[in-house]
């Protein structure tokens, strides 16, 4: 492993134990009163699994169990399994070495990031996909390789269980592996937990429960329980038939948290592009990177201590800094008034700043903090000049709590990459385009299309965000006064989607009563789902 300056042993190892009641789980699913097993444990750290097998007086053929780290190697050794051995080595050097094939294979695979690797564990991983005939990325996580390793490594025959992060379900980078697994295998469950099971690293977890046995249907099923302690009442029955089917044209498994109705009707509407993705009528693309937003962004004394209103524009950097649907110049006032960061320095060449000493000195202070040294100041030609500089028409805040807002930029100000500029395509109305998006589909398509995170935090993307279903009519923009008016007034976003799913997708759509209450049951249904792990 390539040690790098200033990460932790955990990021370095990629290493978060297992608590028992999850590999005792499990190995409950796995076994299945199977006495003959060839079992892998690609993973084993200071063996949680090993000592559940030992618990549980399981019968087996064999153990393998491989360990990257010699200390921990050697605890899971001191477990005195029968017919079982502990290899001291990197799991991807095995699994391209090995003639082995094995029945079961289980664990809790390391989170390293790809940079973190060593150039022969980026070869032998780049050999796995290729075994695999899946494209190789450098945003890849070290268990998505060793999920899509452990799968060529089964038998005709055979049990994937690993404890994953979350992120299985909905990031772009594992797209690829999701597409593997609904046409590896034909039976998979995914399990979650409504508390986090790792609190210390604010990291979500699932249970990915995976069967091969050669038939030709692909199903999945999602269970969500309270917590880790609630798999001792799990009856593993539950897991034998899962009903969904897999739907290989979905990027993302946020699906399956819904029941085979709320995806029925999904992809219906998906399919008939009845209603068109916010990508057709808008370009959304990152913020600003500054480089040091600290730097470049300043609130209104700095501007005036050093003299730099030639080169200060107007900003809106943070979400609370924006009230509403409708971005004002009388609300970037506000916000100056208050000492919020509502200026972005556009720096000129060195050579053009002239007169100009108090923009010089502040250069010179931002020198002397190390400012161009940071990676995406030193690469310019020169580092005080912030690339990119264009005003949107709107703009999509990245990271949301309640709901993720559009809004109009009204006060043409510039934003960081905290939002993400949305620009409107020809023959598209800016005001239409904004109300049109506050109606229940297109917030569940948000939940859909983006990720949650640790506290209840749903991301998306440029690219998730132009995904989004977006039922665009140019009469709803006689809905935007009200919106604006009652987010201003903070009412609760139910309250506006009764007025605007009427209008939206009532009369504009042809929506059935049924069918709005459908929509708006998958929108809460995932965001409540998602606030939940905030709380």
């Amino acid at each position: 492993m390539q040690l790098i300056k200033n990460a932790s042993e955990e990021k370095l190892r990629g290493g978060f134990y297992t608590p028992n009641s999850i590999a005792a789980f499990i190995l409950k699913w796995a076994f299945n009163g199977n006495k003959e097993l060839d079992i892998l444990e690609p993973s084993c750290g200071d063996g949680v699994f090993l000592e559940e097998i030992q618990k549980g007086a399981y019968q087996y053929n064999s153990i393998t169990a491989i360990e990257f780290d010699e200390v921990e190697a050697e605890k899971s050794r001191n477990i005195g399994l029968a017919d079982s051995k502990v290899i001291h080595s990197d799991f991807h050097d095995f699994c391209i070495n090995t003639k082995n094939r094995f029945d079961l294979i289980i664990g809790n695979p390391p989170y390293i990031r790809y940079q973190y690797f060593d150039k022969q564990q980026q070869k032998f991983a780049a050999e796995i996909f290729d075994k695999a005939n899946l494209k190789y990325s450098k945003l890849t996580n070290a268990w998505v390789s060793f999920v899509v390793g452990s799968s060529l490594l089964l038998k005709e025959h055979g049990k994937i269980g690993f404890v994953l992060p979350a992120e299985i379900l909905q990031v772009s980078y594992a797209q690829t592996l999701r597409e593997f697994l609904a046409k590896f295998y034909n039976k998979i469950n995914i399990v979650s937990f409504e508390k986090l099971v790792f609190p210390d690293i604010q990291q979500e977890v699932v249970l990915l429960l995976c069967e091969k046995n050669n038939s030709k249907t692909h199903l999945i099923e999602h269970l969500e329980l309270r917590d880790a302690n609630e798999l001792q009442k799990l009856d593993v029955a539950r897991l034998k038939s899962p009903k969904k089917k897999i739907d290989f044209k979905s990027n993302k498994w946020t699906f399956y948290f819904l029941d085979q109705k709320e995806i029925d009707f999904l992809e219906r509407l998906q399919e008939s592009q009845q209603i068109q993705k916010l990508g057709k009528y808008a370009k959304v693309e990152v913020g600003i990177t500054t480089g040091s937003n600290p730097f470049f962004t300043v609130p209104l004394s700095t501007v005036q201590f050093y003299d730099l209103e030639k080169y200060a524009k107007p900003l809106v950097g943070r979400s609370v800094q924006v009230p509403s649907a409708i971005f004002t110049h009388k609300d970037w006032q506000k916000n100056r008034a208050e000492e919020a960061r509502t200026h972005l320095l556009t720096f000129p060449k060195m050579a053009d700043l002239n007169g100009s000493i108090g923009a010089r000195d502040y250069i010179t202070w931002g020198e002397e903090q190390k400012i161009n040294e940071g990676y995406k100041c030193r690469i310019r030609d020169e580092w005080q000049i912030v690339p990119s500089l264009r005003i949107s028409d709107a703009l999509f805040i990245r990271r949301n709590n309640l709901y993720p807002k559009l809004i109009i930029n009204e006060a043409e100000a510039y934003t960081t990459d905290t939002m993400h500029r949305v620009t409107v395509k020809p023959n598209v109305e800016i005001k239409a385009l904004t109300a049109s998006y506050y109606n229940s589909l297109s917030l569940a398509f948000s939940e859909i299309c983006g990720r949650s995170h640790g506290g209840g935090v749903l991301e998306l993307m440029p690219n998730e965000v132009e995904e989004i279903l977006l039922p665009y009519n140019s009469n709803n923009a006689e809905l935007l006064p009200e919106i604006d008016k009652m987010i201003r007034a903070k009412k609760d976003i139910s309250e506006i989607l009764k007025i605007t799913n009427q209008k939206i997708l009532k009369e504009n759509f042809g929506f059935t009563d049924s069918e709005i209450e459908l929509a708006d049951s998958i929108w809460k249904k995932l965001s409540k789902r998602r606030l939940n792990r905030g709380k």
